[in-house]
């Protein structure tokens, strides 16, 4: 065999790998959406901001809602959340400055304090109630998340799982990014939350200034961004006219290339979430969770898959047969 014809073979080998190495790169998830979060009432007349809602339903499926319950006024998270219903859901309250208060009908109690998280499953039906107190100086931040259970388990046993800061693992990794790991898996150190059904992340990240921080992502899963301190960029993107915007009123047109505080980034699909700063730092909430692909019937605190399903939940609200499992639901 001539020799030419041999380099001809092994280029075009080389060529096939170099193909072949490419294709297997990561694919940087892109900004579907930016929204900021808006102010809202709930509960007995607490004053937040809510990233997402109904109204998002099922474009962040598995999950429903996310409020930010940050404030410096105890007028406007004191009168809380009294005693109320939930079925198919699970709720996620993370606290980062004073305490949240908080019992349910398993005869549970406690307080959620600074860097604490609760991890509650509504499964079949719990009641319960969360009061904020803020701290000696008058301020409460935290944040509650609201994820869709699939029909299988909608009507599992109640379980809950209180985890105080100690329990949450902070790495410090490259580029000097601190995370911390409420559920998820970082470099072989696991979050102290497991065996969730919609194969949820949730992690607290932070990333010092003129720094990238590039994160692995499940392909087809749902990911987002809550920032909550500082700015920077997501998927290196400095044109804000590229993706859709949604801003807090209808007055809110401002759009500047770098994402704040209050701002809800969501996804396309994809393997890796870039993010990068400049001068100042960012912290941020970055969430991930597989899809459920269900019909959703929601009403107030609860969410079912049909009209009838939610009608026979209020009924029984109604007629005292609504709590199905009446034990502590500990999940360790």
């Amino acid at each position: 065999m001539p020799p030419l014809f041999i380099h001809r073979i092994g280029l075009m080998m080389w060529s096939r790998e170099k193909v072949d190495e490419e294709d297997k790169m990561a694919r940087d998830r892109k900004i579907r959406k930016v929204m900021r979060s808006k102010p809202t009432i709930e509960g007995a007349g607490v004053r937040l901001r809510r990233a997402f809602g109904t109204s998002e339903v099922p474009e962040l499926d598995p999950f429903l809602l996310l409020d930010d319950f940050r404030s410096d006024d105890p007028r406007y998270y004191l009168k809380g959340f009294p005693w109320h219903p939930h079925r198919g859901i699970e709720t996620i309250t993370y606290v980062l400055r004073g305490k949240v208060e908080h019992g349910d009908s398993m005869g549970n109690e406690g307080v959620i304090a600074d860097g604490d998280v609760q991890w509650m499953t509504a499964g079949s039906g719990i009641i319960h109630q969360e009061m904020p107190k803020g701290d000696g100086s008058g301020h409460m931040g935290g944040f509650q998340l609201w994820a869709n259970l699939p029909a299988s388990h909608k009507m599992m046993d109640p379980r809950y799982r209180g985890l105080t800061k100690h329990e949450i693992p902070e790495l410090s990794i490259r580029n000097g990014v601190t995370i911390r790991i409420i559920c998820g898996e970082i470099e072989g150190t696991k979050g102290p939350v497991a065996d969730i059904v919609t194969e949820p992340e949730y992690l607290d990240v932070t990333v010092p200034g003129h720094m990238e921080f590039i994160h692995p992502t499940k392909s087809g899963h749902t990911v987002f961004a809550y920032v909550i301190e500082g700015q920077g960029y997501f998927c290196r993107e400095k044109t804000p006219v590229t993706y859709e915007m949604e801003g807090a009123n209808y007055f809110d047109m401002e759009r500047k290339p770098f994402i704040g505080n209050n701002s809800l980034v969501v996804f396309d699909d994809g393997d890796q979430v870039v993010v990068s700063t400049e001068e100042e730092s960012m912290r941020f909430l970055l969430i991930s969770g597989k899809p459920i692909g269900e019909p959703v019937a929601w009403y107030g605190p609860i969410v079912m898959n049909t009209q009838e399903e939610l009608q026979i939940a209020f009924d029984e609200y109604r007629t005292g047969t609504f709590i199905k499992s009446h034990g502590k639901g500990e999940m360790r």
